[in-house]
Order: structure tokens, then C-alpha cells, then sequence
């Protein structure tokens, strides 16, 4: 396993590190504390030393897991967590000084810990990256020693780049992959410019990219690639990264055939770490064994420039039109 610098943490994070969305089983699926200590051992055996939890991933059992496995193991294990979608309705009035104060005491309660090495806005709506008292109340909750850094995790390139003019914001969390590139186009260099670790979530566009599915895929109806594909739960483009999944099939299938030699997933993961910027990956796992494959990742030799550009071609192709103008 390689390792990164996180921005302004200073954490010296894997750079495949490890996504809790889906800690204890598939997504839509019975949370099993087994299979969650199971998933967090193996990472740690493959040299993950930060986990991405949030307060709402199965209803906190996630940030609870990871809080009992902090207190079995003597290695340094780096952990963010986000606050922000518990608010119900999820408004730029909810992100208050009540409200986040008390969604993050709730995560110290649940993980069990005196501070939070990193707390992450959960992609509060547009309006809430310009109101500075938002990211004031996050400077105070520093001085008191809730947290030791804060960030954002966004949907839009635009957010982003709004976020990072706050000075105290460490890292931004953000969907890029084969079917996302809008992000390095512009904010990777402003992040650089600011010290401001980049998080790479949804690395395999909730699996797409994984190669393993096709049209006759069923997903179950709690899983969030069945009811959310037109962001009837939360913004579309956290589920297969906004593409239309047949579009989306047939994009992999080339991809497929520049990368004939193995799990396609690998590829994907090597093709986001080609960028500098990048601090760490955080793909999901629902088993131990792709924790593993997806560590490999990291000791993987560079992609080509010519596998590069033919990436770039199949994204023109077939992607582009569906995510550049909305994220």
C-alpha cells in the first residue's frame, strides 16, 4: 500500500482507502456486525489506514462498528465522518448551530471518541456553501476540541470550488471516475493550490465500473441502484454516477476491451490514483475479499498514456452529455 498526504491534515492516509456506505452487507440489506469487523480487519491488514463513515450509513451502526474496532487494534487508523443528512427536510436552514453541534456530539457518542480527525459537511444544499457562519460554527467546534479537521463532501465541481475559499477547509469529497472528469478539469489544481486534500468517493460508479453487471442484474428493491436511478431519494448522481444504466453498460463493455487482463475494478481505482491530486480512494466493500482486490489497486503499475486517451475516447463517447453540465 502507498500513502498520500491528506491536505492540510497532514494525515498520511492509504491511498486506497476504505468507503462505509455499505459496512455490514450489501446495500439494502440486514446490517451484520460480523461481516462489518470482518471488512475493517482485512483493511488494516492491507495497509488501509482511513475509513469514510457517516452518521446516517445504517442508521449509525457504521460509525458504532468502527468506534469498537478503534478500541481493539493499536495501529493508527484515521476516520471521517459526515453530518448534515439527518435533517429532515435536508435544508440550508438545517445546518445550523443546534443542529451540527449535536449531530457531531452524536458521532463522538456512537464512535466513542473525544475528537473527530475529520468532519464532513454530507452535501448540505448549494446555498449553504455561501453562508461563512456555516463554516465558522466548524472553526469554533475545532477550537473546542470536537474536531480535529472539517471538510465537505459535495455534488457539484461548483460547490467544490466555493468550498475551498474557506480557509479552515481540509479536504473535499467528491465523485470522480472513468465516467466523471470534470473535476480535474479545474478544482484538483485549486485544491493543490490550497492544500486541500482531494476524497474520491463512488470510484466504480456504485459498481458499474466493477464490469460485473449487465441487463438482466436485479437489484433488490432497498438498494439504492433500484429506487434512486432518477434521484427519487437523493441526487442522481451518487447512484451509477448519474449515467443511465444501459448507456453506462454499454461504455463498460469497451472498457472492457482495453482492459482484457483481469477485474476491470483494479483499472478503474489505478486510472483515478494516475492524478497527483488525488489524496485517496474510498471505494465500498461488502466482503472482505474486495477489500483485497481493491487494495491491489495501489501496487499496480501506471496506466499507459495510450490507455489514457483510449478512457478519455469511450467517455466523449458515450458520457459526457449526461454529466458535465450537471455536476
Amino acid at each position: 500500500m502507498k500513502y498520500r498526504i491528506l491536505g492540510k491534515t497532514g494525515f498520511n492516509v492509504s491511498e486506497i482507502s476504505l468507503g462505509t456506505w455499505q459496512l455490514g452487507g450489501k446495500w439494502g440489506e440486514k446490517y451484520d456486525n460480523k461481516t462489518a469487523e470482518s471488512i475493517l480487519d482485512k483493511a488494516v491488514e492491507m495497509g488501509v489506514n482511513f475509513f469514510d463513515t457517516a452518521d446516517v450509513y445504517n442508521d449509525g451502526q457504521s460509525e458504532i462498528s468502527i468506534g469498537k474496532f478503534l478500541k481493539k487494534i493499536k495501529k493508527r487508523i484515521y476516520v471521517a465522518t459526515k453530518s448534515g443528512r439527518k435533517l429532515n427536510p435536508h435544508n440550508d436552514e438545517g445546518y445550523n448551530e443546534k443542529n451540527i453541534t449535536a449531530f457531531i456530539d452524536d458521532s463522538l457518542k456512537r464512535m466513542d471518541v473525544e475528537t473527530i480527525d475529520l468532519i464532513q459537511l454530507h452535501c448540505p444544499p448549494t446555498e449553504t456553501y455561501s453562508r461563512p457562519e456555516v463554516f465558522e460554527l466548524l472553526d469554533n467546534l475545532k477550537k473546542q476540541g470536537k474536531i480535529l479537521n472539517y471538510g465537505v463532501s459535495v455534488e457539484k465541481v461548483e460547490e467544490a470550488l466555493k468550498a475551498i475559499e474557506y480557509p479552515g477547509v481540509a479536504a473535499v469529497q467528491i465523485i470522480y471516475n472513468m465516467f466523471r472528469f470534470k473535476p480535474a478539469d479545474l478544482f484538483f489544481k485549486e485544491a493543490a493550490k490550497r492544500n486541500v486534500g482531494v476524497i474520491v468517493r463512488v470510484p466504480l460508479a456504485s459498481g458499474l465500473l466493477s464490469g460485473h453487471y449487465n441487463k438482466n442484474t436485479v437489484f433488490s428493491q432497498q438498494d439504492h441502484r433500484y429506487f434512486n436511478r432518477e434521484g427519487k431519494a437523493f441526487d442522481k448522481g451518487e447512484t451509477f454516477s448519474g449515467i443511465p444504466y444501459d448507456i453506462g453498460l454499454r461504455a463498460v463493455e469497451e472498457l472492457k476491451k482495453i482492459f482484457s487482463e483481469g477485474d476491470l475494478s483494479k483499472y478503474a481505482l489505478r486510472w483515478i490514483l494516475m492524478n497527483d491530486n488525488v489524496s485517496c480512494v474510498i471505494p465500498g466493500a461488502s466482503n472482505p475479499s474486495q477489500v483485497e482486490s481493491n487494495s491491489a489497486a495501489s501496487e499496480m503499475p501506471d496506466l499507459s498514456q495510450k490507455q489514457m486517451e483510449m478512457v478519455k475516447e469511450i467517455y466523449d463517447k458515450y458520457i459526457c452529455k449526461y454529466v458535465k453540465d450537471l455536476w
